[in-house]
C-alpha cells in the first residue's frame, strides 16, 4: 500500500532532517553517501537523495521519488547516483524491515571497519545497543555498480540485524522509521569513536560480558519513553529555528 501525500511530506520532512544533521555532525563525506525510506509495503517506491547534493543543503523537495516499475525514474537528468540505487532498490524490495536505510563513511565506524577481522567490542553503554544485532560484509569487491552487489549486501542483513559494517568502505543501518534509524547511526558512532579512542590507549579493555550486553541491549530496545522520535523531533525543533528552509 503506497502513502498519503501528508504521509509522503512528513517522510520527506524526517529524511531532510537526517541528512542536515548528518552534516552538521559530519558523519558524511563530500556529496557522497545516501539515505533513502521505502513509500510501499514492498519497498519498490523510495525516496533517495539526489546525485550532487550536499547534505546540508537537503530539502524535502529535494528528494526524488523513485519506482523499481518505472526504469524512466533510473535515467535522465534526475537520476540517483548508479551506487545509491543499486544498494537500496535491492534492499527495500528484499528485506521488508529495511524501511529506512541510511549509508555512510563516518569516520569512527569506518575505521573499525577497516580493521582486519574486527568485531564491534561491547564497550560501553551504547555499544550494548547493538549486540549482535551487526552483520559483517568482509567480502570488499569495489564500488556497487550493479544490482548482484546490492542482492549480495541484502543475503548479509537477516530480520535481527540491523547494522553492517562494509569492510573497506563504510556502515549502513536499517531501520522501521526514520527516527530509528538516524537514532540508530548516531549511537554507533558514538559508540565506535569510544572504541577508536580505547583502542587507541594501548591498555587492557574492560568489555561488559556477553550476559550483561544482551540485558543494556533488551533496555534500550524495551525503554519506557520514545527514545529514538523524541530525538528525531529536537533536531527538526532547533533545525526550525536556524534553517527551516529543509522542510521546502
Amino acid at each position: 500500500m503506497s502513502l498519503t501525500h501528508l504521509e509522503e511530506n512528513r517522510l520527506r520532512i524526517d529524511l531532510a532532517a537526517a541528512f542536515r544533521w548528518a552534516a552538521r555532525l559530519n558523519l558524511h563525506e563530500s556529496i557522497a553517501n545516501h539515505f533513502s525510506v521505502a513509500l510501499a509495503d514492498n519497498g519498490r517506491q523510495f525516496l533517495l537523495n539526489p546525485v550532487g547534493k550536499h547534505f546540508s543543503r537537503m530539502r524535502a523537495s529535494d528528494l526524488l521519488r523513485l519506482d523499481l516499475d518505472d526504469p524512466a525514474t533510473q535515467h535522465g537528468p534526475h537520476a540517483p547516483d548508479p551506487t545509491a540505487w543499486h544498494l537500496h532498490a535491492e534492499l527495500h524490495q528484499r528485506l521488508p524491515h529495511a524501511r529506512c536505510i541510511l549509508h555512510t563513511h563516518m569516520r569512527h565506524a569506518t575505521a573499525l571497519a577497516c580493521l582486519q577481522d574486527f568485531e564491534f567490542l561491547m564497550l560501553d553503554q551504547n555499544a550494548c545497543r547493538f549486540y549482535q544485532r551487526i552483520a559483517y560484509d568482509r567480502n570488499y569487491q569495489g564500488m556497487a555498480l550493479d544490482a548482484s552487489e546490492g542482492a549480495r549486501v541484502a543475503d548479509l542483513l537477516s530480520a535481527n540485524k540491523t547494522v553492517l559494517f562494509m569492510a573497506n568502505h563504510g556502515v549502513m543501518v536499517i531501520a522501521p522509521t526514520v527516527a530509528q534509524a538516524f537514532d540508530e547511526l548516531y549511537y554507533l558512532e558514538k559508540a565506535a569513536e569510544v572504541q577508536v579512542l580505547a583502542l587507541s590507549t594501548g591498555r587492557p579493555l574492560a568489555l561488559v560480558p556477553p550476559a550483561v550486553a544482551a540485558l543494556t541491549c533488551a533496555q534500550w530496545n524495551d525503554y519506557p519513553t520514545r527514545f529514538s522520535e523524541l530525538h528525531m523531533s529536537e533536531l527538526r525543533a532547533i533545525l526550525d529555528a536556524e534553517s527551516a528552509d529543509y522542510r521546502d
